[in-house]
């Protein structure tokens, strides 16, 4: 009996995505049984020695005919309609790879609602960049990609914050403490948020995150981290640090008497700073506080949570 020459295509492609899977990417390959429909194999994340239980769906594909259609920047690929569907309702992420037998390299793409194409036959297109190659390149785009759809994590996160939102809804004020290390290049921190009592013992803490943020801005990234609500600074500590910080300034105590160097007014007016800041800043650490309030996303998705739960027309928040 004669071997096929597409079943030997097909075994090589398998063979050299293992290869670049445990060799490139350093993670574990486990090539799936045939009746695993659509799915060749899945990748499981590994970071250093710790496996990290996520898991990639792999659709492998070989040979030089699925290269033989141009697409801007590499190849269109044309899944049928069953695998789509299948794929998208898939337990993991998907990721299509192709192997090409002349560069002897596997290139990849991830199927998800921004990847796929819908034709005006009514079918769909997935396309392959040709700088999409799987090797240590595709790391840390892969590594993101199997923790989960942006879209069921963003939803997962508003979840998770749904306590928080309810507490803004039902009148509770929340503030956000930060210690910023200003002179780290790591942007390195602490994040805490809590309830202000308005009590004069500090905010309550309901929970506390390290951060390394780079070369980014605090006054950019604290907001996106929390999306559902708009983050302004806490009013009282701001005036009390400026009041304190203008006796510091300006203000002389001789026998008894104060004297001021400057009006309060001239004085805050060359201080005013606009946008998101630190309160006071040694030289070491940057002190934020900020308050938040719940905006339309964070209202809308109380509603929609609301609908999910208990079912029926839900007032508005």
């Amino acid at each position: 009996m004669r071997r096929r020459q597409s079943a030997r295509v097909s075994s090589i492609g398998v063979t050299e995505t293992r290869r670049a899977v445990e060799k490139a990417l350093d993670w574990l390959f486990r090539e799936q049984p045939t009746e695993d429909y659509g799915i060749d194999a899945h990748a499981e994340v590994v970071d250093g020695e710790m496996v990290r239980g996520r898991l990639l769906a792999l659709q492998i594909k070989s040979g030089l005919s699925w290269f033989r259609e141009s697409g801007p920047g590499g190849w269109w690929f044309r899944p049928d309609t069953e695998h789509v569907q299948y794929w998208m309702n898939h337990s993991l992420p998907v990721v299509v790879v192709l192997y090409h037998p002349e560069t002897e390299r596997c290139y990849w793409q991830l199927v998800n609602r921004k990847t796929l194409v819908e034709t005006s036959t009514g079918g769909w297109k997935l396309l392959m960049p040709e700088a999409q190659v799987l090797d240590e390149t595709a790391v840390a785009p892969l590594h993101e990609a199997a923790e989960g759809d942006a879209y069921v994590l963003r939803i997962r996160d508003l979840q998770l914050a749904r306590p928080w939102m309810a507490m803004l809804a039902g009148g509770r004020r929340l503030v956000i403490d930060i210690e910023e290390w200003v002179n780290k290049s790591s942007g390195r921190g602490a994040i805490s948020l809590g309830v202000d009592n308005e009590d004069g013992r500090g905010p309550e803490e309901l929970a506390s995150w390290g951060v390394f943020l780079g070369m980014s801005s605090y006054a950019e990234v604290v907001p996106k981290l929390f999306a559902w609500a708009d983050v302004s600074l806490h009013d009282e500590t701001y005036d009390e640090a400026e009041h304190d910080q203008y006796e510091a300034d300006c203000a002389i105590y001789d026998e008894g008497e104060r004297f001021v160097t400057a009006d309060y007014t001239e004085w805050r007016r060359g201080r005013v700073q606009d946008g998101l800041h630190p309160y006071t800043d040694d030289g070491e650490i940057g002190y934020w506080r900020l308050e938040l309030t719940l905006n339309e996303l964070g209202r809308s998705f109380l509603v929609v949570d609301g609908f999910a739960t208990n079912g029926g027309r839900q007032l508005t928040v």
